[in-house]
């Protein structure tokens, strides 16, 4: 009923996974990760707390292999279990229940473990290693490729509707909330894999925009405007990237620079000038500058 992957990549720092299911909302079951601690995916007659079970279990010490076999020792169905774990480590150990509904079966690599079961073929798994291993890019990139080869391979047989991928950080820091830098889910969707790589996008286009705006805070126009672009160009439909980009620019002086992009946007979506109005009074803008944009 699902297709999954989870790997590391040690030079860029981060572990992850991602899965893909014909089931509702499948990242609130089958994928768990732990900044500092490992990786888990849990599914096919799927038993949820191998998640926050297995992930304990590495945080106390021990490694993905004694971590997943303790629990399937404990479990009184692990014939119906496909579960996977990756410790930080990075040792993998993958469980393919005898009872789990065909086509299943799993491919361990170097810091990575690809798992399926009631494919339409059993060719599937081998697919996503050999994907994973041929793509280029970050982490996240190569986990969406093993998907994306997972679903041309035939797939679940029953179909598709949901998908997820969470990347975390190997090393946690005092900032816990930057630690799992990708953390996305597609709840019901008939095209879910090509609905995640859309918001990776997205996400990406965001990460320029927040780029941008540290650059600003730190007097740099040019670098920040070279990121506002960026994202601009990554969501050219995201009227919200315009607008703080030209506020960024009235901000920094170049005010009819400015003026050309809220004209462009006022046309099509008049209440942005009414947030432009408003932003005086939190003291993000001068009242000056603002009035001077809206005469122009």
């Amino acid at each position: 009923m699902t297709y999954s992957i989870v790997a590391m990549d040690r030079e860029e720092g981060v572990m992850g996974v991602a899965v893909q299911s014909h089931y509702f909302s499948v990242g609130t079951v089958v994928p768990w990760v732990e900044p500092g601690t490992g990786v888990v995916a849990t599914q096919a007659l799927v038993e949820p707390s191998y998640g926050p079970r297995g992930l304990a279990a590495m945080c106390a010490g021990l490694h993905a292999n004694h971590a997943l076999e303790g629990l399937l020792a404990a479990d009184t169905s692990p014939a119906v279990r496909q579960v996977s774990f990756l410790d930080v480590e990075g040792n993998v150990h993958t469980h393919t229940g005898k009872e789990c509904i065909p086509e299943a079966g799993h491919r361990i690599g170097h810091l990575y473990s690809c798992q399926a079961n009631m494919m339409e073929r059993d060719t599937v798994w081998d697919a996503m290693a050999e994907a994973y291993e041929d793509a280029e890019g970050t982490l996240k990139w190569r986990l969406l490729a093993a998907l994306e080869a997972a679903e041309a391979e035939g797939g679940d047989i029953r179909g598709k509707q949901s998908a997820a991928i969470i990347v975390a950080h190997l090393e946690p820091s005092s900032k816990p909330w930057h630690d799992v830098p990708i953390d996305l889910r597609v709840e019901d969707s008939p095209d879910p894999i090509g609905e995640l790589g859309r918001l990776l996008e997205m996400k990406r286009a965001y990460h320029y925009a927040e780029h941008g705006d540290l650059e600003i805070e730190m007097g740099n126009v040019a670098e920040a405007r070279d990121a506002f672009e960026q994202a601009r160009h990554i969501a050219p439909d995201n009227d919200e990237f315009a607008f703080w980009e030209a506020i960024m620019l009235a901000k920094a002086g170049e005010e009819a620079q400015a003026s050309t992009i809220f004209d462009d946007l006022f046309s099509r979506a008049p209440q942005w000038r009414e947030l432009l109005r408003r932003l005086p009074r939190a003291k993000l803008i001068d009242d000056a500058v603002v009035t001077r944009l809206l005469k122009q």
